[in-house]
């Protein structure tokens, strides 16, 4: 089999997906609607725009989403690399400039000599080797297209963004800067804290939850449905009166310097560009109104003159039922040139998002070249990851990220999160290791580019 690749979504899937393909030798198609057509979401026309947060997750080994991005490094991922080269300081997580990193990427994908960039809609799925990595905007033609191919019905439910605020409008009177712990890089701090006493914590989750939201639409108001890490600061807090002082506000690791003594609870925010002149409000993605946003968010001690530049909001999100579709290789199960990757495979979180991107792209480069297809180990988070979203339960599936749980148990002597974290990490990394050097002994030809992409072609 040979020929073109046309891909569908200039995400951080399918940018991922465009250029491991390309470095293979093999023509590449990447269609991105916008800004012919945009989203509700996206604010440009670059490839790999992050909408949500601009971080990346814990960069740390014994963590998760640390263990996927350093699994990635070492697969040669083209994104994570770009987001290595626009890291802003935030403490032990990896988060990024957002318009640089977006910049880097559409500039990298665009000179690509194999690489040609399409700015249309892609309306239904094209014949041919084709990877759909439209992500959660995927356009209504697009979608109906992938309900008609798969004879089953996409889930679309809503997503939810976190608002922007000035930093020289934060009231550093009230406000201090610190990491959980004294993790930050920097002496000072990577995020900015605003500390509440448990009488204004009240007042805020009151007000929170008495005001005004954006409706849903029909279907979503009989059955709502959020990503559970990135589920709106109202609907968290409706859950119980202390549930944001024991979720993104819990005060854990963290003194205010002007008592002394641990917070009752605690906002934080983490650099968002970097100039370090904006700030996100880490884990307040919100439906509300901008008008009740601007009210309520004024409660939080040291935002009482907050300058926003940009408010929370919602949009949609679809994903098809992964494992009732998708083989382990992301490959369609009656369709062989057929990909999908991203989130609207069943992908949560940035970091995993570009891990589908990579083995769709790999593979269907490999499919294209006569090799065997790749499913990594199922000791790698990436290997666990996409095993999950094809093979869990069809009935009850929901998105995924990377998390230990979907790893094989460790032995049992091993006791504590981060000595647990630490030997996942070192399992996995090893695993890996010996996996890429396994392929590349069964399937060399002379064509390997493994210094240059970190796998076999």
């Amino acid at each position: 089999m040979s020929g073109s690749v046309t891909i569908a979504g200039g995400g951080l899937a399918g940018s991922e997906a465009a250029w491991q393909i390309a470095q293979r030798g093999i023509p590449v198609r990447l269609y991105e609607m916008r800004p012919r057509l945009m989203t509700p979401a996206h604010t440009g026309d670059r490839l790999a725009e992050l909408v949500c947060s601009n971080s990346l997750g814990s960069d740390l080994l014994n963590r998760a989403p640390g263990l996927l991005k350093a699994e990635l490094r070492q697969l040669g991922s083209l994104l994570i690399a770009v987001a290595d080269a626009h890291r802003v300081p935030a403490g032990s997580a990896l988060a990024v400039d957002r318009e640089s990193f977006a910049a880097e990427v559409t500039q990298r994908i665009a000179a690509h000599p194999h690489i040609t960039l399409i700015r249309e809609e892609v309306a239904e799925i094209p014949a041919g080797p084709t990877i759909i990595a439209s992500g959660p905007l995927t356009s209504d033609r697009l979608a109906q297209s992938i309900r008609a191919c798969t004879g089953r019905d996409a889930l679309a439910f809503y997503d939810a963004s976190a608002p922007i605020v000035e930093v020289d409008s934060i009231n550093f009177d009230i406000a201090f800067r610190a990491s959980r712990y004294h993790k930050g890089e920097s002496d000072a701090g990577d995020y900015i804290n605003c500390p509440m006493n448990e009488e204004e914590y009240r007042r805020f989750v009151a007000a929170l939850l008495s005001a005004e939201r954006i409706p849903l639409r029909d279907f979503e108001q009989s059955d709502p449905q959020f990503f559970e890490a990135c589920l709106p600061i109202e609907v968290l807090a409706a859950r119980g009166e202390q549930a944001l002082a024991f979720g993104p506000l819990r005060p854990v690791g963290l003194r205010d310097p002007r008592t002394g003594r641990r917070p009752f609870a605690v906002v934080q925010l983490r650099q968002d560009d970097a100039a370090a002149t904006l700030y996100n409000l880490v884990g307040f993605q919100t439906n509300l109104k901008y008008g009740e946003q601007d009210r309520v968010l004024r409660l939080i001690p040291g935002l009482e003159n907050a300058r926003f530049v940009r408010y929370g909001s919602m949009h949609r999100n679809t994903y098809i039922n992964a494992p009732s579709l998708l083989l382990p290789t992301l490959q369609s199960r009656v369709r062989p040139d057929l990909f999908f990757a991203g989130q609207i495979a069943g992908l949560e979180g940035y970091a995993g998002n570009i891990a589908s991107g990579w083995l769709a792209g790999v593979n269907m480069a490999r499919l294209l070249s006569g090799l065997p297809l790749l499913v990594p180990p199922p000791e790698t988070l990436i290997g666990a990851l996409m095993q999950y979203i094809t093979r869990a339960d069809p009935a009850t599936f929901q998105p995924m990220k990377a998390n230990f749980g979907l790893l094989p148990p460790l032995d049992t002597s091993t006791r504590g999160k981060r000595a647990r974290g630490e030997a996942y990490a070192a399992r996995a990394l090893a695993r890996l290791a010996q996996w890429l050097d396994e392929d590349c002994a069964r399937n060399w030809r002379g064509e390997l580019v493994r210094g240059r992409t970190g796998v076999p072609l």
